[in-house]
């Protein structure tokens, strides 16, 4: 018999048995006997995907509001990007990285440089990972200014190969029995009109939190002459979708121009339509002289890169190199994944569903006490759990029974932050699917206070 818990709506979710059913219980134990641990958010075993659904091996159709962590920014089995890995791999898969030449990486490198922001030559390098395009970046500007120092925010996420675990901060747990990590990784507070570090309101606090930085640590304990860049999200992913007041990044930009210091913006989570703009940093209205990206790019395959200005570029062969980087299949998945965004107008989806979510999400906010914040641009999205809204105390174990209470009415979401959850669907959702997810988030709500 199905099982479907009090409040599930029954829409295009399909339960067939208890999430995690019989045989999703059978592999995941499979897969604790072999594989390493690392970060399991549900006990959610995929077997299919299309649109913005995931079947799992027990038959339950589940709405996806994770995209796989903002990969899947066409949902799932696009026919368009279908086809173009096909026809690529029935061609030719792989040939020596960047030893040789191919066009479509060309033509893929063309594609980015014209959409990245800037009115310059632009040079792009192929990664295959998020984690793997800021460590090209951080050497890329350590090698060009001969600096030993990089800037970065509290709370922020690079990755974790050990240089961008240098500038990676956004959990303990992250770090912890890894140090000594690549010297040279300074860090400030972040932006975070919430919770101000320094117990400031914005406007009135006049943007200190992008100011302290040439007002106390250029003069203590941060030589600005030594500081090769700084790197930073335009709005923070995995430390709790922070999104920073209007004119932070256009006072810290001014501050580094001032001594040479390279903005490196990474758009691994937040570019490619995310926010209903191509780069979120648009929003902020700066141009920053590299950019990283990965996950939305490829169309749901490995894919990553990093856009330099061109006088950035080495000017030796072998100071910088991959095996794998601009894949052939992976570079066929990303430019069939730019023309299908391009012709059916998946920002301005983006941007038009991400407003209606967040209405939605404040309609929450009102109905539920817990919600201490929402925030977010276009379909980058969190509600911020709270135990009292004037302590702001962060709901952690409720914002884990929210989750679990979620996926076991067919909604797959994401934690971010301490205790925060992220609403991040493919791009091309529709307002029945948002408010199908409304409806099973609004009972998983009040399926976790009845647990407290």
């Amino acid at each position: 018999m199905p099982v479907e818990p009090a409040g599930s709506p029954r829409r295009g979710v399909v339960l067939k048995t208890e999430v995690p059913g019989p045989k999703a219980k059978a592999l995941i134990e499979r897969d604790r006997a072999i594989l390493m641990t690392t970060t399991k958010t549900a006990p959610i075993v995929a077997e299919s995907g299309e649109g913005v659904w995931i079947t799992d091996v027990d038959g339950n159709r589940l709405l996806d509001f994770s995209s796989g962590v903002a990969v899947n920014a066409l949902g799932y089995a696009h026919p368009e990007v279908v086809r173009a890995v096909r026809e690529q791999v029935g061609r030719l898969s792989h040939f020596a990285g960047t030893d040789y030449y191919y066009e479509n990486q060309v033509r893929l490198a063309e594609r980015i440089a014209r959409i990245v922001p800037g009115d310059f030559a632009k040079k792009i390098f192929f990664t295959n990972s998020g984690t793997e395009s800021a460590e090209a970046a951080l050497k890329i500007a350590r090698w060009q200014r001969q600096r030993p120092i990089v800037l970065g925010l509290l709370g922020a996420f690079h990755g974790r190969t050990m240089g961008a675990l240098s500038m990676t901060t956004s959990k303990i747990v992250q770090r912890a029995r890894y140090a000594p990590y690549v010297t040279g990784g300074h860090h400030i507070p972040a932006p975070n009109c919430y919770r101000c570090p320094y117990k400031l309101e914005y406007p009135s606090c006049d943007l200190y939190c992008a100011k302290i930085l040439k007002e106390l640590y250029f003069q203590t304990s941060i030589p600005p002459d030594d500081v090769a860049a700084m790197i930073a999200e335009p709005v923070m992913g995995e430390g709790g979708y922070i999104v920073p007041p209007k004119g932070w990044h256009a006072t810290i930009k001014s501050i580094l121009d001032e001594h040479g210091i390279l903005f490196i913006d990474d758009e691994v989570q937040a570019g490619i339509g995310r926010t209903g703009r191509w780069f979120a940093i648009e929003h902020h209205g700066i141009v920053p002289d590299i950019v990283t990206m990965a996950k939305a790019i490829g169309g749901g395959l490995p894919m990553g890169a990093v856009a330099l200005r061109a006088d950035l570029d080495f000017p030796v062969s072998g100071a910088h190199s991959n095996t794998f980087g601009g894949n052939l299949v992976a570079a066929s998945a990303a430019l069939a994944t730019l023309d299908v965004m391009e012709k059916e107008r998946i920002l301005d989806n983006a941007s038009e569903q991400g407003t209606y979510l967040m209405a939605r999400l404040r309609e929450l906010q009102v109905r539920h006490e817990e919600i201490g914040d929402v925030r977010g641009l276009g379909l980058m999205t969190a509600t911020e759990f709270v135990r009292d809204r004037r302590t702001k105390e962060p709901a952690i174990r409720f914002r884990d029974h929210v989750l679990e209470e979620s996926y076991r009415r067919g909604l797959i979401l994401l934690p971010c932050g301490r205790s925060t959850l992220r609403y991040i669907p493919p791009l091309i959702v529709r307002r029945e699917e948002i408010d199908e997810g409304i409806e099973i988030l609004d009972a998983a709500i009040g399926a976790a206070r009845a647990r407290e």
